[in-house]
């Protein structure tokens, strides 16, 4: 059987329109009854929150250094199964943890998966400037291929059968697709990114599904059949969870989990439960460990603060139940919550501490636990002193707070590059 493995969508720089004529396309193709499989190149939550929403399927994070180098290939023909794998870049196509193109970029990720790369570039203002643009990125193209061009910010089509033109002539890689720059395309965002999807009416992907103009040939001339991939099922985990009941806080406030981790402690045999601390929700009855994941508790701090869920959190690590907390799922645990307006709100008052949301970013970076546990910071908020140890060893990035079985952090951490360490931050007796 042969199967067409996919592209990758890049970007000359961040604010280009990558995630705009990712959803494009995703959208367009869906139109057309073409099976997409939707990924995410980095550590992102929001943009495989919209994905999720217009293929109809889980989208998975691809990443050479937090997901590793050797488990992406696997990772991906896994996840795409016979469907046209669909991965959106991150940042700039070169950029990455270290140098030009290293780990954690896009140019990384097109190496190991071997797929072509379509870079979107805002051409508003620019003409004959987008060949040396363009000629600079082909020429830094290692191990990978940009196979076509996707401009973002198109004046006219006029504009648009010139910059084809340009290429054809300095025999670039062609214009394969084009959006205009009506404003009323720009999706919304807030302090961590992109708004939900949900909080959009009507969705926003039909729209722009319309506005993109698409070469169907050029683009359907850029998968060449390959084999089926051989040797990409999933390998078996030791049972490190089995009979372990794992509750895992999720709603509009507790939200920014990657798939990949819930899979991951399935596979180790743990039982998930999800529960809503908006809701009021208790914990299962039976509950050996809760994973607190970040999101946005400061949009809904007013509930949080009356929330039954808080005080029994607050039981549960009392009585010494194993807690992992990452960011705003840390938040919670603490004394207050300060939200942009300056207001403080009651939290659960587990850990002696507490949180000020802040106008700029306060932490941003790839981080990596002693123990080999990889994950990646980043938060608009700070966290007030507090009198407890430290919860991780890091190069660098905020270490945490423990107490007991609680560890808290502002790191979001990435399970399957140490499943067997989160299974003892979850309280198994690895011994």
């Amino acid at each position: 059987m042969s199967v067409a493995p996919g592209c990758i969508i890049a970007a000359t720089q961040s604010r280009s329109g990558k995630t705009t004529m990712t959803m494009a396309l995703m959208a367009r193709l869906r139109r057309e009854n073409i099976s997409i499989a939707p990924f995410k190149a980095g550590p992102d939550y929001l943009d495989p929150a919209w994905h999720r929403e217009i293929v109809k399927r889980p989208s998975y994070n691809l990443d050479t250094f937090m997901v590793g180098a050797e488990a992406c290939p696997t990772l991906f023909h896994e996840k795409r199964g016979d469907a046209l794998g669909i991965v959106e870049g991150v940042m700039g196509l070169y950029d990455g943890r270290t140098g030009v193109g290293g780990p954690g970029s896009t140019a990384d990720l097109a190496r190991v998966l071997k797929l072509p790369v379509l870079l979107v570039v805002n051409v508003q203002g620019m003409a004959g400037s987008l060949v040396p643009l363009v000629q600079g990125f082909t020429g830094a193209a290692k191990g990978f291929v940009i196979a076509g061009i996707l401009a973002n910010r198109v004046g006219s089509p006029e504009h648009a059968r010139r910059l084809a033109a340009l290429l054809l002539e300095h025999h670039l890689p062609p214009l394969m697709g084009w959006m205009g720059r009506e404003e009323e395309l720009a999706l919304q965002e807030r302090h961590l990114g992109l708004t939900l999807p949900e909080e959009t009416t009507p969705p926003a992907w039909n729209r722009l599904a319309d506005a993109l103009h698409l070469d169907t040939v050029l683009f359907s001339n850029c998968f060449k059949p390959l084999p089926a991939q051989q040797g990409a099922t999933t390998v078996p985990m030791p049972p490190w969870l089995s009979g372990k009941h794992i509750a895992i806080a999720r709603d509009a406030a507790f939200n920014f989990i990657y798939p990949a981790n819930v899979e991951c402690l399935e596979r180790m045999g743990g039982n998930i439960h999800f529960f809503s601390p908006l809701a009021g929700d208790h914990l299962p009855a039976k509950c050996d460990a809760v994973w607190l994941p970040g999101g946005y508790p400061e949009l809904h701090a007013e509930t949080l603060s009356q929330s039954p869920t808080l005080g029994v959190l607050k039981e549960f690590g009392q009585k010494g139940g194993a807690i992992l907390a990452e960011c705003g799922g840390m938040m919670v645990l603490g004394n207050h919550l300060v939200d942009h307006q300056a207001t403080s709100w009651p939290m659960a008052g587990l850990l002696p501490m507490g949180t000020t949301m802040t106008p700029r970013l306060a932490g941003l970076g790839y981080r990596e636990e002693a123990s080999g546990v990889r994950g990646h910071e980043f938060h608009h908020s700070v966290r007030d002193a507090c009198p407890l140890p430290a919860a991780f060893t890091l190069e660098r990035g905020d270490p945490g707070v423990i107490w007991h079985q609680i560890r808290a952090s502002y790191t979001h951490w990435y399970f399957p590059s140490a499943p067997r360490v989160i299974a003892g931050w979850l309280g198994s007796d690895l011994t």
